[in-house]
């Protein structure tokens, strides 16, 4: 099978198109004929040398496929040969065909083709588990998610909205605040040129809000405590702003503040399998109904996984960037 390598750590150039043989799958795997993969941070980061891969997993990058069910092993699952499916995996994803354990698969939802399915796991898988599961994020509360464009950022704002919650959203640019709002954000802030505290403190009647997703982490950490209400939440999903923080633990006391954080990749199957079955409930009735719709920014052939790079480290893109099997 064709498959994308990291030749050495570095730059979007180490991504070199190689031939890999087709992976066999385990107790509990299936294997899947990829259509389309997705294309996320944590890829970058492994790229570069500070994403360990996990013990056993594929030493290719790519964390979501979508694509067909052609063999594995189906007893017990609810899947048969010929499914189309899409599926968060440990790595491989960025090749024709890659392995996923049964628990972590989703048939497609019905509508979306398998390119907009395989925008959907790592993303969705993400925002539930740290938005409603792990910050609590409940009927009646406000929400503000941090790069409200990234692929993160879209599925955070779409989920929050659909589910009957105010959402607020930062942006680097007005036209992407813009874009968070025809998203479903009641507000998209430019971090450049605005304060995402003090506007939200205004458009809360100085209340805060109750639940912060934060990709950013860094000299950010204050503000949000800040602009968190009372009880309020911050879950932090990466570090881009950097790993040390001043934290005001007077406010974190007395206005009973929870900080809080993961990374999904090193979770246990069964973990994920959990997230699956809520999102199967939950989430993809809204897919199916076009409430929430995936948004993709840019498709390119596997073999353009080094342009792919590119293009999300530049930041400009709104939604998710795809790798396709079958283009080019």
């Amino acid at each position: 099978m064709r498959a994308i390598e990291i030749t050495q750590y570095g730059k979007p150039e180490v991504l070199q198109i190689a031939t890999r043989p087709v992976p066999v799958p385990g107790k509990g795997e299936l294997l899947i004929r990829v259509s389309a993969a997705g294309v996320n941070r944590p890829d970058v980061l492994q790229r570069l040398g500070f994403y360990p891969v996990p013990a056993g997993a594929s030493d290719l990058p790519g964390l979501e496929v979508a694509g067909e069910v052609v063999a594995g092993d189906l007893e017990g699952s609810a899947f048969q040969i010929g499914d189309q499916i899409c599926a968060l995996v440990q790595g491989g994803g960025y090749a024709e065909y890659c392995v996923a354990p049964a628990g972590q698969c989703l048939k497609v939802p019905q509508g979306l083709s398998l390119l907009e399915a395989a925008s959907l796991p790592e993303t969705y898988f993400t925002v539930w588990s740290n938005v409603f599961q792990r910050a609590h994020l409940s009927p009646g509360e406000t929400f503000l998610v941090q790069g409200g464009t990234s692929g993160i950022g879209v599925a955070a704002i779409q989920i929050a909205k659909a589910l009957g919650h105010r959402v607020f959203a930062t942006a680097g640019s007005d036209d992407k605040c813009r874009a968070t709002e025809k998203l479903g954000a009641e507000r998209g802030i430019n971090y450049k040129t605005e304060q995402f505290v003090d506007v939200v403190k205004e458009l809360t009647a100085g209340k805060g809000v109750d639940v912060i997703l934060d990709m950013v982490a860094g000299s950010y950490v204050p503000k949000e405590i800040n602009c968190l209400a009372d009880d309020g939440r911050l879950a932090i999903i990466a570090l881009l702003g950097g790993t040390s923080a001043e934290l005001d633990l007077a406010q974190v006391l007395r206005r009973r503040l929870t900080v809080t954080g993961s990374t999904l990749r090193p979770r246990p199957e069964a973990f994920k399998k959990a997230i699956a079955t809520e999102l199967q409930e939950r989430v993809w009735p809204l897919l199916t109904a076009r409430t929430i719709v995936p948004v993709i920014h840019h498709v390119f052939p596997l073999a353009q996984a080094a342009q792919a790079h590119a293009m999300m480290e530049e930041g400009a893109h709104i939604g998710k960037i795809m790798l396709s099997m079958d283009a080019g």
